[in-house]
């Protein structure tokens, strides 16, 4: 089982570092790695910090935004399955190893998180809060709500040739979108471990924390595309504690131990400083 992990990077160096500081911390190895920087600052003074893991970098001459770049990291996996992870959050050491065994049963899986916020310390950033991210998987229920996070999901790469690319055009809603074909073409299963730690505060930057008409337009699209009805433009948090969500939450077990990652990056910049 040859599984490629495929991350987006833009200017994030400390979170990049700490991402692939999880992924050297695995049980079971990655096929390779596959990262592509999306016209941001030059990732070699991390990558190159990490030799061991089998790493491609792929940089881009202007800055296609996450979708149309995660197409492309994509595009060049040589793997029979794909892993998706965003460059700022991470995963607990047994991820590969609990993915290896959920794939012997469906072709599409996708674990629970803990959502935390971070807060920076030099080049390290510090949980500050965490709370849990589990929902039952339910068809009707992700066409109201996704619960679906796509860092750490993995599934057969062939799945891109029976529903196609990620859809820029949705772009915020791209991995709702991702999902809902999804369910269409394979079998789905959600992994009861919350082993994805997702960088995500309301306070934060995350592009997932803004509201805007512009946004809007892109759930908008969403909605007419699956015939989802109008579906109301919500903060996140919000949502998270509407009656129809208590109701889907799920058990799940708690892997990480809630300490920082301390990277090898991180270490090289101490020293310098020095």
């Amino acid at each position: 089982m040859k599984i490629s992990i495929v991350i987006v990077t833009h200017n994030r160096l400390d979170e990049l570092a700490e991402l692939l500081e999880s992924i050297s911390l695995q049980t079971e190895a990655p096929y390779e790695i596959i990262i592509v920087n999306d016209c941001g600052e030059s990732i070699e003074p991390v990558v190159n910090l990490y030799k061991e893991l089998p790493i491609k970098t792929i940089e881009l001459q202007e800055n296609m935004k996450h979708v149309r770049a995660r197409n492309v990291g994509v595009g060049h996996v040589t793997g029979d399955y794909i892993m998706l992870c965003d460059d700022d959050d991470l995963l607990s050491p047994k991820h590969m190893e609990y993915a290896k065994d959920a794939l012997c049963e469906a072709d599409f899986v996708y674990f629970d998180a803990e959502i935390v916020n971070f807060e920076k310390h030099g080049k390290t950033r510090i949980p500050v809060t965490r709370r849990t991210f589990a929902y039952h998987y339910d068809e009707q229920g992700m066409r109201k709500f996704s619960t679906y996070v796509p860092s750490g999901s993995v599934y057969k790469k062939e799945l891109h040739d029976k529903i196609g690319m990620f859809d820029p055009n949705v772009h915020n809603y791209w991995d709702w979108d991702f999902m809902l074909r999804a369910a269409q073409a394979c079998q789905v299963k959600r992994v009861p471990v919350a082993s994805v730690i997702y960088a995500f505060a309301e306070s934060g930057t995350n592009q997932s924390a803004s509201l805007n008409d512009k946004r809007k337009t892109y759930l908008d699209k969403l909605c007419e595309k699956h015939h989802l009805g109008s579906l109301p433009q919500k903060n996140f948090f919000v949502l998270l504690e509407e009656p129809e969500m208590k109701e889907r939450e799920a058990k799940t077990m708690i892997v990480w131990d809630g300490q920082p990652i301390h990277t090898r990056y991180s270490r090289c910049e101490v020293l310098k400083d020095e």
